[in-house]
């Protein structure tokens, strides 16, 4: 898997993590520029230890549901016809 797929699975699992956390700080009714940055750190953190932990576990063909789940689709998705 390319470095694309991994970028985008880390968006994936960063955005809607942000998108979590700022609306929780919103609802906490502090809305300063920190807040907001501290959310977006968080979601970086997680989601890079999300992704690392993937890609690693992928690399090192460990088992995992997920890893397997997604080694399958893209073996689907990219196979030679």
């Amino acid at each position: 898997m390319g470095a694309i797929f991994w970028v985008k699975r880390f968006l994936q699992a960063g955005v809607p993590l942000f998108a979590i956390l700022a609306a929780v700080e919103w609802f906490k009714g502090s809305t300063r520029k920190e807040d907001y940055i501290s959310a977006a750190v968080w979601a970086l953190i997680a989601a890079g230890i999300f992704t690392y932990t993937a890609w690693r576990r992928f690399r090192n063909a460990m088992s995992c549901a997920a890893c397997e789940s997604v080694a399958t689709s893209y073996k689907d998705k990219h196979a030679k016809k």
